[in-house]
């Protein structure tokens, strides 16, 4: 089976194999998309199918949508909300115990400045990192070969163009760094399961 190359310049539009992964990938998503919500059981063949490199006790509300599938890998414990995007011709790796929002987009492929090298298809893929313990507020979008540090917030609506520290609060677009998180952002439960 063909695989994108990292970090280098491939045709991503006229690779005939490439094209017919993404089109397995496109079946895939739209089968997700299109069974019932309490139909778990269908619903885990299909993502075992999409994402071979997939966690225990994830959940993906659809709708769902990747290029590859075979690209991203996802941690245990992991939340995905509604309308999420993984344009993983570069590898996106997303930790243990990540809530991502909805509406957010992963893309590892940028695309060659001059039109002329544009229109012959190219691309180049970079990594996407999320690690352990994340949170990606709604409406994020992530460009190529950014890793965000564990225990990370990225407020939402940013765009993080850049490596993004660990157990930071960051935001804006681009996003930047606003403050650490410490024990001061502790809260207090209380008694709220009497």
């Amino acid at each position: 089976m063909k695989q994108v190359p990292m970090n280098k310049w491939y045709d991503a539009n006229f690779d005939e194999e490439l094209v017919k992964l993404r089109e397995s990938a496109d079946d895939l998503c739209f089968a997700y998309n299109h069974t019932q919500p309490s139909d778990h059981k269908r619903k885990d063949e299909i993502l075992k199918e999409l994402f071979p490199n997939l966690g225990k006790r994830i959940t993906l509300l659809a709708p769902i949508y990747v290029d590859y599938g075979m690209y991203t890998s996802i941690g245990d414990d992991t939340f995905v909300n509604h309308n999420a995007y993984f344009m993983d011709g570069g590898t996106i790796t997303i930790g243990n115990h990540c809530f991502i929002g909805p509406n957010c987009g992963f893309y590892t492929g940028n695309h060659p400045l001059l039109a002329s090298d544009r229109n012959l298809g190219y691309e180049i893929a970079k990594p996407i990192v999320i690690e352990d313990n994340v949170w990606i507020g709604a409406d994020v979008t992530i460009l190529p070969g950014v890793t965000i540090g564990k225990g990370s917030v990225i407020g939402a609506k940013s765009l993080v163009t850049k490596d993004i520290p660990a157990n930071v609060v960051a935001y804006g677009n681009p996003c930047r760094v606003v403050r650490e998180i410490t024990e001061k952002d502790k809260i207090e439960v209380g008694d709220c399961n009497e």
